[in-house]
């Protein structure tokens, strides 16, 4: 009996070792998140003694509910509706928690324990795996957490495996459609362009063709096909292929043959034709789109075993998506210049007469109404020129010896009176001088009179001869000192001269030192453009606005009309003098404004065009042979 049972004991050990090695088999083999939790659950079960059922719940991680079962133990049918209110408090509390329950049908052995586990990977809480367990101390209850704790673990490896495959796919994606736009815009020319992105295209999806059109006038144009750098217009394979491109356009998505069995039902007639008569069973089409329009087609092909999956649809459409408008661009700018402008000038036409755009409407009818007034309606044509205010006579003042600066009693700016004091040299050399003159001829005239008291008629003579040089010598330094002082000739301003910082600094004789004009008197001096100076005559009258008065217009006459020309600012002007007309305000020398001329009345469209046009003609007359 003792063999017996032993066997039966060794007999049932082998079983389970059998059973545990089979789960581990699954478990390692296991294709699908739904098989893998069930291997996982059932080895868990395999290793925690007394579990009356088990249940994983997954759902989209930190998404909140709802959590769905994925895996049951030991099958479905086992209710475990009880294990509800763990679950879900261990998935609120993100927690381990247990849970006592009375036992059934109060047989006395005990609670009964329900045990729930929180499944988390980098802080994102992915589901619950929950356990109902028979009675047993409670001692033993950390040992059961503590193997669900480690057991947890294996299904973080399976979400972070899962979530590198997610990120690395639209990397290797993203790679990929770079790689292509590369490509692309490196090339300058758009044909150079659109062949590299088709042969490309064609290397990195294993197609045997690929095609590239764009709209023009209506109809479909091939542009690109390839491995093919040279192809007819007029060939059976291209009409094909346009009539393909041109049916994807219609239904303005992209066309798919083989196509899935959850993709939308499709119009494939011209998709089917080509596959037909050149043999690759795969066509994928994918429209190119501006933000307006679809305006190209990318048609890609393959044999009819390698039909286009989903993810492949999604990649050339992302491809498209991207290097689509960077190829529509490189075709414009490509374009020549006259064809561009056509284009335009198209474009415009029809923003103009079709449908919508009212700003552009209501601008160009604001345009042409403005022109019909300019063109018909008179406007007063001036000549505007820079204005400057001059004094009609300018005074010199200049030192009248050689000497220094004394006293400066004014400078420029200053209005000045008749007589009035302005500067004063430093006399006192000639002071000096005139003393020792004064001594020479006192001295000169005391001997002269000695002279004659002796008779001596010759000496006498001398003596008389120098008493007149030294009364001349004081004559002409009394003439000097009277002129040391400068004064104002009239009432007016000074408009050049300071010497308040230069006391004491020499002179020179004929050395200008101030320059005086009468507040009475002016000059007005506009400069004309040559180019206007043929409409201005003597006699004309106009207004000048200065910087001063900017309010208040000056009525001016043109007097004189200099013919010697100025450059200034890459222009010639022609000088020409006016004068103010009626009763003005004081006005200051160096004021600066506008004038405008009076001339005549003319065409408005042609006083603000006149000058480009001659500018125009000019030109045209120097280019002309």
């Amino acid at each position: 009996m003792e063999e017996v049972e032993k066997s039966s004991g060794n007999g049932a050990a082998a079983h389970a070792f059998d059973a545990n090695q089979a789960g581990w088999r699954q478990f390692a083999e296991a294709a699908t998140q739904e098989a893998f939790c069930s291997s996982w659950l059932s080895l868990q079960c395999s290793q925690i003694d007394g579990v009356g059922g088990a249940v994983v719940l997954l759902g989209s991680p930190d998404e909140g509910r709802p959590f769905t079962p994925v895996a049951f133990w030991p099958d479905r049918q086992h209710d475990l509706k009880h294990l509800a209110a763990v679950a879900e408090r261990a998935l609120a509390e993100r927690r381990g928690l247990i849970l006592k329950r009375p036992s059934p049908n109060g047989n006395g052995k005990g609670p009964r324990y329900d045990v729930a586990y929180p499944i988390q990977a980098s802080r994102r809480l992915y589901g619950v795996v929950a356990l109902d367990l028979d009675p047993r101390p409670e001692a033993e209850l950390d040992v059961v957490m503590r193997q669900l704790q480690w057991g947890s673990s294996w299904l973080e490896v399976l979400y972070h495996r899962n979530s590198t495959v997610i990120k690395q796919a639209p990397a290797e994606r993203l790679q990929a459609v770079v790689d292509v736009v590369a490509t692309t815009v490196g090339q300058e020319r758009f044909r150079g362009a659109a062949m590299a992105f088709v042969t490309t295209l064609a290397t990195k999806l294993a197609c045997d063709r690929v095609s590239l059109g764009f709209l023009k006038k209506g109809a479909i144009e091939i542009v690109a096909l390839s491995h093919s750098a040279q192809f007819g217009e007029d060939t059976n394979l291209l009409r094909a292929i346009a009539a393909a491109m041109e049916e994807t356009l219609d239904q303005e998505s992209s066309v798919v043959i083989p196509s899935a069995v959850e993709r939308q039902i499709q119009v494939t007639r011209a998709h089917g034709d080509l596959a037909r008569q050149y043999g690759n069973g795969a066509i994928c089409s994918v429209p190119i789109s501006d933000p307006s329009k679809f305006s190209g087609v990318v048609t890609l092909e393959r044999p009819a075993d390698q039909s286009f999956d989903d993810a492949a649809v999604k990649f050339c459409q992302a491809i498209v998506g991207v290097a689509g408008p960077i190829l529509q661009m490189q075709q414009r700018d490509d374009r020549p210049l006259w064809r561009k402008l056509t284009d335009a000038g198209r474009t415009q036409l029809e923003n103009l007469i079709g449908p919508g755009h009212s700003i552009l409407k209501l601008s160009v009818l604001g345009a042409v109404c403005l022109l019909l007034l300019m063109t018909f309606i008179n406007g007063d044509f001036r000549v505007t020129a820079k204005t400057v205010i001059e004094p009609a006579t300018r005074r010199a003042l200049s030192a009248p010896i050689n000497g220094y600066i004394g006293e400066a009693r004014r400078r420029a700016g200053d209005a000045v009176r008749k007589g009035q004091l302005l500067a004063k040299l430093d006399d006192r050399e000639l002071q000096l001088e005139r003393s020792r003159w004064r001594s020479q001829e006192e001295q000169s005239l005391k001997q002269y009179y000695e002279a004659l008291g002796n008779r001596n008629a010759p000496q006498a003579q001398v003596l008389a001869a120098q008493i007149d040089q030294a009364r001349a010598q004081v004559a002409l330094i009394d003439d000097q000192l009277s002129r040391m002082q400068v004064t104002a000739p009239f009432d007016g301003v000074i408009v050049a001269g300071d010497w308040s910082q230069s006391l004491g600094a020499p002179i020179e004789r004929g050395q200008v030192l101030f320059e005086v004009a009468p507040l009475d008197a002016y000059r007005i001096i506009l400069q004309v453009d040559e180019r206007n100076i043929a409409d201005v005559n003597v006699g004309r009258r106009g207004r000048i606005v200065l910087s001063g008065f900017p309010t208040e217009p000056l009525p001016i006459s043109v007097v004189k009309i200099t013919p010697v020309s100025t450059a200034s600012e890459g222009r010639n002007y022609f000088r020409v003098e006016a004068q103010l007309e009626g009763k003005t305000r004081p006005l200051q020398p160096g004021m600066e404004g506008v004038g405008k001329i009076e001339i005549d009345r003319r065409k408005l469209i042609w006083i603000w065009t006149h000058e480009v046009v001659d500018w125009l003609r000019l030109k045209l007359w120097y280019w002309l042979p």
